[in-house]
């Protein structure tokens, strides 16, 4: 059994019980680890709280409010977190994000903005996340991100965010060498398709969780509490000479050609 009392996690992304964020969430406070959650804006603070509560973080835990696409509220961020913890030793990041349109018309329309956006908020916000944790991972620790195998391979509907997923698994493997030094392993898990909010806005999101069931070897798609089950484990000791690594928890789709 892992344990992680005494640990520090902080988990960013974490929208509702149906996120993966949550799954994570809920398999690292099993092990005992103290959650810190962060919200986008104020109106969402009440959700961030409930969710803690119902995680059975209420005594220990806390939410912070933190727009990652802001650099200010990000120091802000872990400024409080330093306030109020000695450190910390897990940070997961679970967002993506691409404006509509972007994933719903052809992927050469793609427009600069789209693209900068996309990047800024699915890609920099780790590399800015990672840097304002690192200070506060004193007895070094483990970063983990969420990314989808769209970075590798064409998938309908899914555009600049592929490209976007791309980055963020090469920004893994730079962060992996940055942080070595330190004792800080920074790993991604690429999750299959998984009926989330955020899936929602893909079109016929439905035909590639068929065509998973058709082609993995496991007939059927992975569930969040499997993707929960492998970032407690990436980010536990028992992976303690992992880095930089791309874990795909996808019940074996990605291996398969037709």
């Amino acid at each position: 059994m892992i344990d992680l009392k005494g640990k520090v996690a902080v988990v960013f992304g974490l929208a509702n019980k149906r996120s993966i964020a949550y799954s994570v969430a809920q398999k690292l406070a099993e092990a005992g680890a103290t959650l810190v959650l962060s919200y986008q804006s104020e109106r969402l603070q009440r959700e961030a709280e409930e969710l803690l509560n119902d995680l059975g973080q209420t005594s220990v835990g806390r939410a912070f409010k933190c727009d990652v696409a802001s650099d200010e509220d990000i120091d802000a961020l872990f400024a409080q977190i330093a306030a109020t913890y000695p450190k910390i030793d897990i940070l997961i990041h679970s967002i993506g994000f691409a404006p509509p349109d972007a994933l719903k018309e052809d992927f050469l329309l793609t427009s600069r903005e789209a693209f900068r956006i996309a990047h800024d908020v699915s890609v920099y916000s780790f590399i800015a996340l990672a840097r304002g944790a690192a200070p506060l991972m004193t007895d070094g620790g483990a970063i983990l991100t969420l990314t989808y195998y769209g970075a590798e391979k064409v998938f309908p509907n899914y555009n600049v965010m592929g490209v976007a997923k791309a980055a963020l698994e090469s920004a893994v493997r730079y962060l992996a060498v940055s942080l070595g030094s330190k004792s800080i392993r920074v790993n991604a898990i690429s999750a299959g398709p998984i009926k989330t909010l955020a899936a929602r806005g893909i079109n016929d999101f439905s035909q590639i969780l068929t065509a998973v069931t058709a082609r993995a070897p496991l007939h059927r798609n992975v569930e969040q509490a499997e993707v929960g089950n492998t970032a407690l484990f990436l980010c536990s000791p028992l992976a303690s000479g992992i880095t930089g690594e791309i874990t795909f928890v996808d019940c074996g789709f990605n291996i398969t050609g037709i």
